[in-house]
């Protein structure tokens, strides 16, 4: 590079070295947002000009932590763009966070700035008051006089992205240019994006999903996101009904939604739905695992069979079935181009043959640098520079099966390591049954015994003996529940996942041996 700056004019050609890169067309649609849609030339401009209005001048940001608040929206992608550009760290919040974890967010990072709507400031203003934070606006930033941009070198740090905060306190999670290219581009080949696809984005847009799967690659790729700041059941599944998508991408309490919602409308509204989908080209579930029953649901209705990935805030995707081949339910496939997974045994050793459980550690240009103000613990991380991801699987003729979190969904009992998620799994299939997670709680006599808190379907009833007896066809003793807690609902986070350490303080009803 033969400068440090980057000049800008009016003109919608400027040249960009800003990363992500977006789609070349100018003339495309790359948003659309509500009845509003913009152009790729349209999105740059912006994004130019919130980057000039953040530098106030300066030459760059310097890797300063600017942290924002913004629903799906053309102010969200004109601000993430906009702090990569202007050289800051961007930090995406969770737009529903309490005033506690928004303090352990701000705090934690070192936040200088922070973006939010003008009607969704009150909140925070003492908060960012007490912290000495400067609390603005998208159209308080935005600044059309000419400006420069800096470089920005591919080992910078582009992203600090908390995790989801489910085992312990959330930390952030720092990825560099680098990082963020390697996820995308292994993605841009893997599932086959082209400037063509179509696709809804309505997850929450602090997380990676919906960050680095949906809109980055989207953009990168030249297509066209719509966004949503909800789960707008009725308008998707209207577009879906008129063929407007290619992509769809979601977590698998969506898809329950959406087989639950084709079961409750008009027989001719459902077909025309389900055969919106049949139409596109993928259908992806992730952030969670899917249940089998899921898969098959699905299948049977959309003709769809659901493109399972396995991923990390800490290294975007790693896993992933194919898009061209088998994609069996109840596994996450392969490792992705240029990643490479490993398992390894509770001695550090690689499990070299197939149908052995390990931990799940990952190698390559993927991998996350730092969490942020924790030295300590990235460095308990990695073992001879793998990531040390936390969770467990299995490889079955070739392709991985997760079975769980080692600290919460792998349960040893009486000698027998047991997999969380294939016990909700086959419990899924019970007809009383709507949802279910399983733990291990406990037990002096067998180390840990197998707990069921369930979710009843409208109207029914379960009794312990009779799951029992039910259990007894369908699964080894030893994985059968010896205790069930019926409950109202699951707690969950904003992806979808099960809160595991919050199951033990529901209300419900026991049932056990």
């Amino acid at each position: 590079m033969n400068s440090d700056k980057q000049a800008i004019n009016d003109s919608a050609d400027s040249p960009s070295n800003a990363f992500p890169a977006l789609g070349s067309d100018n003339l495309k649609i790359a948003l659309a947002d509500g009845n509003k849609q913009f152009s790729y030339a349209q999105l740059n401009r912006r994004i130019d000009r919130f980057a000039i209005g953040l530098l106030a001048g300066q030459n760059d940001l310097n890797e300063a932590r600017v942290a924002f608040l913004l629903p799906a929206s053309l102010d969200y992608v004109s601000t993430l763009f906009g702090i990569w550009r202007a050289g800051g760290i961007a930090i995406p919040l969770n737009i529903a966070a309490a005033e506690a974890e928004m303090d352990h967010y701000l705090n934690s990072a070192g936040v200088t700035q922070v973006i939010a709507n003008e009607a969704d400031q009150a909140p925070l203003r003492a908060l960012c008051a007490r912290l000495h934070i400067k609390l603005l606006s998208v159209e308080g930033v935005l600044n059309d006089n000419p400006g420069n941009l800096p470089r920005i070198d591919e080992n910078r740090r582009a992203i600090i992205v908390f995790t989801s905060g489910t085992t312990n306190k959330p930390k952030g999670v720092v990825s560099t240019h680098k990082a963020l290219r390697a996820q995308i581009t292994t993605l841009l080949k893997a599932w086959a994006w082209n400037e063509n696809d179509i696709i809804p984005l309505f997850l929450p847009l602090h997380h990676i999903h919906g960050i680095i799967n949906i809109l980055c690659c989207g953009l990168w790729a030249g297509a066209t996101v719509h966004l949503f700041a909800r789960f707008d059941i009725a308008n998707i599944t209207r577009q879906v009904a008129i063929n407007t998508y290619t992509v769809f991408m979601a977590v698998p309490t969506i898809y329950v939604k959406l087989i639950q919602h084709l079961e409750g409308i008009e027989h001719a509204d459902a077909q025309n739905i389900c055969a919106g989908f049949k139409c596109m080209r993928l259908n992806v579930s992730g952030s969670a695992a899917c249940p089998m029953k899921v898969f098959e649901q699905w299948q049977a209705l959309t003709g769809q069979a659901l493109l399972e990935r396995y991923g990390m805030t800490e290294i975007g995707m790693a896993l992933s079935n194919p898009y061209c081949g088998e994609r069996r339910a109840g596994y996450v496939g392969l490792p992705l181009s240029g990643v490479t997974v490993q398992l390894f045994d509770e001695n550090d050793q690689p499990i070299t043959g197939e149908n052995q459980a390990g931990e799940i550690r990952v190698k390559g240009d993927n991998v996350f640098l730092e969490y942020w103000g924790g030295l300590e613990t990235t460095q308990e991380s990695f073992i001879d520079g793998w990531f040390c991801s936390g969770d467990i699987a299995v490889v079955e003729k070739g392709y991985y099966r997760i079975m769980g979190r080692s600290s919460i969904d792998i349960i040893k009992s009486g000698g027998y390591k047991l997999s969380a998620l294939e016990i909700e799994n086959t419990l899924l299939n019970h007809e009383n049954i709507l949802e279910v997670a399983v733990i291990g709680v406990e037990d002096e006599v067998w180390g840990e015994v197998v707990t069921a808190f369930i979710v009843l379907k409208t109207g029914a009833r379960l009794k312990y003996q009779d799951l029992k007896t039910w259990c007894d066809k369908r699964m080894s003793p030893y994985k059968t529940p010896r205790a069930i807690k019926i409950v109202d609902t699951l707690p969950r986070n904003a992806m979808g996942k099960v809160i595991k350490p919050d199951l033990q303080v529901l209300d419900g009803v026991w049932g056990q041996e």
